[in-house]
């Protein structure tokens, strides 16, 4: 039976009385209403107990079920002894819990099970529920609750309640023994339902062996709290320091609350080592703390135990006040704030000082609507009258209100009628056009044209024009100087990517967050109804599960159809006829055929050598040298250095590699000029007379010589080869400056003379005089970047001479080819691998696609027949294996116009004969021998004069092509056009130059 701890020490007695009025105990009655007055009671022997008193504990019936027994347990001895008996709500019938000395073990996962409380657990082992069911059976309902110990290697912190479940599922015989803690509790089974399993803690158990694996069994020990003097002053003060701690977090927790009074209910009243167990059970402490307090036998021990774990829960209770306060501040503050706003409205609306929202809201439309109402169409003008009376009647505080009003703000936006003066002056565009791109004479003729046109019908139109070709060439550049010259707003969006219909066409109002498309934002940011659009990146667009924007931008970019282009969001027909539409793109075969029916390709090839100078000196290297900071005299960039950029590190169409050369090359000047600064500046200072009025000859010279050698020491290496000659000067011109003005030194009595009488403003004079002499002797010399020192700003050349050879051995001719970033040359290499007879075969190499894999074919079947028409006695092509190479072999090779090269390679190699020196080819063969036409004729122009060609042989279909070629293009070239490959036979093995072109 569980004994009443009642205390007689009258210390004792005055500290409880002393608590009493701040623990809210009610004077009078002896009986303790509040269950934890009770603790006290039972602590303190406050209370006098009853003569009888009824207590309530839990027992099994022979069926089972649960029944409530009422026990008397009368008052032993008088109240000057120092024990009295206690009933215990968990005292069951028989047998006794001592008698048990072997128990089914139960493992607990996440916390111990301690005396006096209820635990339910879940047994997912079906062996171990049906024995527990059996023992309940059996008037047994004991069994054995053990902590389970964390796996080897794991933080318990981290794993789920259902992965500890599967876990202990899965744990059997030996493997769980090992993983229970020794010390655990004697359980009452106080109901099974399904697989939960309803615990109530008796006492202390010690696991002592394992008497069966399935189910677990196990011996135990009962383990009984070691002797403690009741009366001792320190267990008394720490019982009451934790009582203290509890009486605190009872006042925030009602739930703490609850746990007394079903633990009095059930345990009786509280001693020592109940109240050391109520305080651990009931804390917020994690397992393993738990379970030290629950191994503690010592009393005095487990109280500090549980009084360090109550503490803890007093700091989190301060913390979790915190918050809540802090959250209720922030939220009275703002209801504080809502109702004075809405206060204040009142107030100001029964004054008459400020209308409602709505009321604001419909005058805002309708003055932004004003100017444009005339122009504005009917239909736009009732769809915004109808919206604007759906808006009085709306709410304020409805979703719909704020999709109407945002509805409202765009259709007011946009500018309906509103156009911007067109210029239709020719020449002053064409002086706009020429100061912002050299070159380019087909795009900029095609604007003039359209400023021509808009001029004789007195009335500007729209129009759609996709700019092709390389990378860097200036096709977005040029959009915005389209717009400067026509007097249009320019604005610019790109597609590359777009895989969202919506993006072009716009969501609709019933979406969250929807927004019109691109077209209707265009036209609020640019206030206008004709303004340039530039499209980048067309041949680039996406097409995902929201949509096709391709299709999409069939309606944008058709002129039959913009002029009533519907946008999802505006759900009102917008006129775009008057938008000038110019796209851009790298490679026009990647635009869908619909949509490129819809535009006028012009193409833009790129730049020759002559070109890129004239915009590397006109445009980017002015730009750059104003954003380096550097004025013109300080830097003199050669037009030999320019070339040597272009030829040896910029050889693509466009000029974007182009400029960043240039900048990189005008940053290292920036830098070369601070530190050359940096280094004068102590120069310069040296030069100034000592305070005796005289220079100091040989010293300052000393001074002047080793800040010179010190500014060499810290420069860059590259940097170093560019000022040797600079610094050079600057120390030989100090030098002589130093020479030249140093007097002869007087003596020292001298000297004090002539500053005794010397006047004082002829000595500053004679300072100044000093001082401007030494400036004047200090000279900057221009940095000079010529073609033998680029190397040092930009490194060593990317590209070398496209001429792999001076005269074209046997087998190999010179091809031209077409890649985006410009025209190349291409060699064809044929070799004999091996001679025999009827051994004729083919190998090629070289990443060749499937196109040219084929021309391969077709060369060797045109290259026999041909063969056996000049030589008929040659059986090469039937006895030789063949292998055509194409460098280089890392890059990716197709299309059909190295028909002919690849013929002619053949030949050269079957007749031992090589081709004229200087020439180059393009064009597709058919079988018969004729040749078609090819594409990219101004690129592979371009390439054929980089690499040093003099003779082309171009398809005759192409020459309206070459003759529309800027003269600076095809200075130079001698050009052949021809649509047999017969005459190219001839031009390339024949010494004879008189061929007609």
């Amino acid at each position: 039976m569980l004994k009443l701890l009642s205390s007689s020490s009258s210390c004792l007695q005055a500290r409880v009385h002393s608590l009493g009025p701040n623990l809210g105990l009610r004077p009078g009655p002896t009986e303790l209403s509040s269950p934890f007055l009770r603790v006290l009671g039972s602590l303190t022997g406050l209370t006098r107990p009853n003569s009888s008193r009824r207590a309530f504990f839990c027992s099994d019936a022979s069926d089972g079920s649960d029944q409530v027994v009422e026990v008397e347990a009368k008052k032993a001895g008088t109240d000057g002894e120092a024990e009295s008996k206690s009933s215990s709500a968990i005292v069951p019938t028989n047998p006794r819990p001592e008698d048990y000395l072997t128990v089914l073990a139960l493992p607990l996962p996440h916390r111990p099970l301690f005396p006096g409380f209820y635990m339910p657990i879940y047994v997912k082992d079906p062996k171990l529920l049906a024995a527990l069911q059996e023992s309940r059976k059996r008037q047994a309902p004991y069994a054995g609750a053990f902590l389970l110990k964390d796996e080897p290697g794991t933080d318990p912190s981290l794993v789920s309640g259902s992965e500890t479940d599967k876990s202990i599922s899965d744990l059997k015989g030996k493997e769980l023994f090992n993983r229970l803690h020794e010390v655990g509790t004697l359980a009452q089974i106080s109901s099974i339902q399904g697989d939960q399993v309803v615990l109530i803690g008796h006492r202390r158990l010690r696991i002592t062996e394992m008497v069966d694996e399935d189910p677990l069994t196990v011996k135990v020990d009962h383990l009984k709290d070691k002797p403690y003097n009741k009366d001792d002053d320190v267990i008394k003060a720490t019982s009451f320091e934790v009582i203290s701690t509890l009486r605190d977090v009872l006042k925030t927790s009602s739930l703490w609350r609850d746990h007394v009074q079903t633990y009095t209910q059930h345990i009786g009243d509280f001693n020592f080592p109940r109240l050391a167990d109520f305080g651990a059970a009931i804390s917020g402490a994690n397992k393993l703390q738990c379970q030290q307090v629950l191994e503690e036998l010592d009393v005095y021990k487990r109280l500090k135990l549980t009084l360090e774990l109550v503490k803890k829960e007093i700091e989190i209770s301060k913390i979790q006040e915190s918050i809540a306060k802090a959250i209720e501040e922030k939220i009275s503050g703002e209801q504080r704030r809502y109702l004075l706003n809405e206060q204040l409205k009142a107030i100001k609306k029964e004054l008459g000082l400020e209308a409602d929202d709505k009321t604001t809201l419909s005058a805002k439309f309708r003055e932004r609507l004003e100017p444009n109402r005339e122009k504005c169409p009917p239909h736009v003008l009732q769809v915004i009258e109808e919206e604007l009376t759906k808006l009085q009647l709306l709410e304020a505080s409805s979703s719909e209100f704020n999709v109407t009003r945002n509805y409202l703000d765009w259709l007011t936006s946009i500018p309906w009628g509103n156009y911007s003066d067109e210029n239709f002056d020719v020449l002053r565009a064409q002086k706009i056009l020429d100061e912002d791109h050299y070159g380019l004479s087909d795009v900029k003729e095609r604007i003039l044209e359209f400023i021509a046109v808009g001029k004789l019908r007195g009335i500007s139109q729209g129009k759609i024009i996709c700019l092709s070709g390389p990378p860097g060439v200036g096709k977005t550049s040029i959009g915005r100087s389209i717009a400067r010259a026509l007097n249009r707003k320019f604005y610019r969006f790109s597609v590359g990517g777009l895989s969202d219909v919506a993006e072009i066409k716009g969501h609709r109002r019933t979406y969250i967050g929807a927004m019109p498309g691109k077209m209707v934002q265009c036209l609020k940011n640019v206030g206008t109804a004709n303004p340039l659009v530039l499209i980048d990146e067309i041949d680039k667009l996406g097409r995902g599960h929201a949509g096709d924007p391709a299709s999409a931008l069939l309606e944008l970019l058709d002129p039959e159809q913009n002029a009533n282009f519907l946008d999802h969001y505006l759900d009102v027909p917008i006129d775009l006829s008057k938008v000038l539409f110019v796209c851009t793109a790298n490679v026009v075969e990647m635009i869908p055929n619909p949509l490129l029916d819809r535009m006028e390709v012009i193409s833009i090839a790129g730049y020759i050598t002559d070109e890129k100078i004239h915009i590397a000196r006109d445009y980017l290297e002015k730009t750059t040298r104003e954003a380096c900071g550097i004025k013109p005299e300080q830097v003199e960039v050669t037009d030999a250095a320019l070339l040597a950029l272009i030829e040896n590190y910029c050889r693509e169409a466009g000029v974007r590699n182009l400029q960043k050369h240039i900048e990189k090359i005008y940053r290292k000047i920036a830098l070369q000029l601070v530190r050359q600064g940096v280094s004068d500046e102590p120069e310069v200072a040296g030069q100034i007379e000592s305070p005796t009025g005289q220079i100091d000859g040989p010293n300052e010279s000393a001074v002047v010589e080793a800040q010179v050698a010190e500014t060499d020491e810290a420069k860059v290496e590259d940097v170093d080869k560019l000022d040797q000659s600079v610094v050079a000067s600057e120390s030989q011109t100090a030098s002589e400056s130093l020479e030249t003005d140093l007097p002869v030194e007087p003596a020292v009595g001298e000297v004090q003379v002539a500053d005794t009488d010397e006047p004082m403003d002829s000595k500053d004079a004679k300072k100044t005089d000093k001082i401007q002499e030494s400036e004047a002797t200090k000279t900057v010399d221009k940095v000079l970047v010529d073609e033998l020192n680029v190397a040092d700003f930009v490194g060593k050349p990317v590209f070398h001479a496209e001429r792999l050879y001076d005269q074209t051995p046997v087998g190999v001719v010179m091809g031209l080819a077409w890649t985006a970033m410009g025209g190349s040359t291409l060699y064809i290499e044929t070799t004999q691998v091996e001679e025999g007879e009827g051994k004729g075969s083919l190998n090629v190499t070289g990443q060749l696609g499937d196109v040219m894999k084929e021309s391969t074919q077709i060369a060797h079947t045109v290259a026999r027949a041909i063969l056996l028409d000049k030589e008929p006695d040659n059986p090469f092509f039937a006895n030789s294996k063949l292998h055509l190479h194409v460098p280089a072999g890392a890059t990716p090779k197709d299309g059909p116009s190295a028909g002919c090269t690849m013929i002619t390679s053949m030949l050269s190699l079957a007749m031992k004969k090589p081709v004229k020196k200087d020439l180059a080819m393009t064009g597709e063969v058919t079988l018969t021998g004729r040749i078609l036409p090819i594409g990219g004729v101004k690129e592979k122009t371009i390439a054929a004069r980089r690499g040093e060609v003099k003779t082309i042989i171009f398809p005759a279909a192409n020459r309206k092509d070459f003759d529309e070629l800027a003269p600076n293009v095809k200075e130079g070239l001698d050009v052949h056009f021809v649509d047999d490959y017969n005459q190219i036979f001839d031009l390339a093995f024949s010494d004879d130059q008189s061929k007609e072109k």
